[in-house]
């Protein structure tokens, strides 16, 4: 297999992608997809990396997911919804670090309603600085009022994960609510067309899912022209139907494996991938990466294609109850320490945290950084 990727936004062919997933030679996977990765991170987007502050405002969820801890029937789970007064002291302190950006987080609650969400929307974009935060909302899938309204108040991006591309698995997992059945890339679309940045994801490991789900989630990355992608390991909570559940490997089919394991390793090629077929877009090292690998996982991912890390600003006496899969990482380290500890790792390995609200690249971006 050899394959050129240039500087520039071209499709991917799924059978490169399909057999990328499979390389299992550390030196090999260096050689033709991680540095490659990094090098199109760099051309692209540069070394700076974005700093989003995280602040999950609700724990509170209406639906049903069978991996989630923050499912409406997970009892032992404790509930809270942040003030506003609360949410906007968080938004003050991503002011404070230098943050350009801050993501309001939340199940999919009800009790966040479209004017509250509104007037804190607009008072973040009121607070007083140079440059006013940008703010990204993922509170789930909202009605067009909601959301309109919301960009309407100043928000800037909004980021909904479609987890999966296979519609048959996400609708296996994610239970609909009343009234019929998720469509969450019409939603995206109707959201680009309200003047969001969009953002997306998948989760890379569900049981059930094969590679070739998992290279049409990148290939759709392309499709969409996302501005923001997440992509992160299955990492069921244990009050869960999947909780005790891990993927097991189907019979192989013509010399590969069906489904596809929930490892750190895969999360790297998908995140390698994604920076190859996205080359513009916000890709963070996420929180998950840093639970599998608490030593180098959120280095690793920023060196083989992500840009964007999101410190968490949920105060304390909220955090560990923001409790989506159990033992995440950073849950009891405070705001100003994570900060100094994380600008150190990133000096290490040469980079600088971003300036600004880190929009994703121009499309006529060529400028080396």
């Amino acid at each position: 297999m050899s394959v050129a990727f240039p500087m520039r936004m071209v499709p991917m062919e799924k059978m490169d992608i399909f057999c990328f997933l499979h390389v299992e030679d550390a030196s090999a996977l260096e050689r033709i997809l991680y540095t490659p990765a990094d090098q199109c991170r760099r051309h692209h987007v540069g070394d700076e990396v974005h700093l989003r502050g995280l602040i999950e405002v609700s724990n509170h969820c209406a639906r049903q997911c069978l991996y989630c801890g923050l499912r409406a029937p997970n009892t032992a789970l404790p509930r809270y919804r942040m003030t506003r007064e609360e949410i906007l002291s968080s938004a003050r302190q991503a002011r404070e670090l230098g943050y350009g950006t801050v993501v309001l987080q939340a199940g999919e609650d009800p009790g966040l309603t479209g004017p509250f969400v509104a007037d804190v929307v607009s008072t973040i974009k009121a607070l007083p600085g140079e440059v006013p935060l940008a703010v990204t909302l993922s509170l789930g899938e909202r009605n067009d009022e909601d959301l309109r309204l919301w960009r309407q108040a100043g928000a800037d991006r909004y980021l909904l994960r479609f987890e999966t591309s296979n519609a048959e698995l996400f609708h296996r997992i994610h239970p609909p609510l009343p009234g019929g059945p998720s469509d969450r890339i019409a939603q995206l679309r109707r959201m680009r067309e309200m003047g969001y940045e969009i953002g997306s994801g998948t989760m890379i490991g569900v049981p059930g899912q094969t590679y070739a789900d998992l290279v049409n989630d990148i290939t759709l990355f392309a499709e969409l022209e996302m501005e923001m992608i997440g992509v992160g390991p299955f990492l069921p909570h244990p009050h869960t139907p999947l909780g005790a559940t891990q993927p097991q490997t189907a019979p192989a089919r013509d010399g590969f494996e069906m489904q596809v394991p929930n490892s750190e390793e895969m999360t790297y090629k998908v995140i390698a991938l994604t920076r190859l077929a996205c080359p513009r877009a916000n890709i963070p090292s996420t929180t998950a990466l840093a639970t599998l690998n608490q030593a180098q996982g959120r280095e690793l991912g920023l060196q083989r294609g992500a840009n964007v890390v999101m410190p968490n600003l949920t105060p304390p006496c909220y955090r560990a109850m923001y409790e989506i899969y159990p033992a995440k990482a950073c849950l009891y380290e405070a705001p100003g320490q994570f900060h100094t500890d994380l600008l150190n790792r990133l000096a290490a390995i040469g980079r600088r945290p971003g300036q600004g609200q880190g929009s994703a690249a121009a499309p006529d971006t060529t400028t080396r950084r």
